[in-house]
């Protein structure tokens, strides 16, 4: 494993931050081969309970592709590596446990990208946000023209996009694109604090409530009862279900296996 890519782990919550400041965490190639390796072995965790993204410094999370990298780049070596960055952003939001995005800084382009393929957004005052794509006579090309308006509507997202505007971390929460805002020397605690609160809760339980949200959400509302009942049918049968009616009963934390 490189170092472009920090592994912090406690107890069933993972902390992944991308370790470029001197390019703004930018993403290289280096980078998207660890995500990619660290997410395809976190996606059969079976204990795990939450990922934390974030970026290191203090001045940006990501700010999207590493361009002096991609100017020595050739059309079909372009078109691999925006390949690649959408998988590594596929690989995020199809994680099965809970994410969190802790912007602590910049996020244009795939930074911000990466971030809205995260379940909940925190970010830190001294942020700035954007799909700036346009302003470089491109568009969003790793999942931003379709995940920013399913979080935001598709009309903010549109004028997000097509002015390619940098926003405030204040703005974020305003537009829904953040669920908080908070000085940038509390952000990590901030998230650390809401992924301790995740991972209180059942294991499995979470990994289905996820599920029935992603896939319900892209199916009409009787398609997605459906759904819902078919993702509460595999938790009846677990012992995490049991253990949460038993500690209920007893009056005391529940002691949760994943299974």
């Amino acid at each position: 494993m490189g170092n472009t890519l920090l592994v912090e782990r406690e107890g069933g919550v993972v902390t992944l931050t991308m370790n470029r400041p001197e390019k703004m965490n930018s993403f290289s190639l280096e980078l998207l081969k660890e995500f990619g390796d660290v997410l395809g072995e976190l996606a059969y965790d079976s204990s795990l309970q939450c990922v934390i993204i974030t970026g290191a410094g203090e001045k940006a999370f990501c700010a999207g592709a590493d361009l002096a990298e991609r100017a020595t780049m050739n059309e079909t070596e372009v078109k691999k590596t925006v390949a690649t960055i959408r998988r590594t952003m596929d690989l995020v939001e199809n994680l099965p446990a809970p994410t969190i995005a802790a912007i602590n800084g910049f996020a244009f382009g795939g930074g911000l990208e990466i971030a809205l393929a995260c379940d909940i957004r925190l970010i830190s005052e001294n942020a700035k946000v954007g799909l700036t794509e346009t302003s470089l006579a491109i568009i969003p090309g790793a999942g931003g023209t379709q995940r920013l308006p399913r979080i935001i509507g598709k009309a903010k997202a549109k004028e997000l996009i097509f002015t390619a505007r940098r926003i405030s971390g204040d703005d974020a929460v305003e537009v829904g694109l953040a669920s908080k805002c908070v000085p940038q020397e509390q952000l990590l605690d901030e998230a650390r604090s809401f992924a301790a609160e995740i991972a209180k809760n059942g294991p499995v339980a979470l990994r289905m409530a996820k599920r029935a949200i992603d896939k319900g959400m892209e199916m009409d509302l009787a398609s997605g009862l459906a759904f819902e009942s078919s993702c509460y049918e595999i938790i009846v049968p677990t012992e995490d279900r049991v253990e949460g009616l038993k500690a209920f009963k007893e009056k005391r934390p529940p002691v949760y296996k994943g299974r």
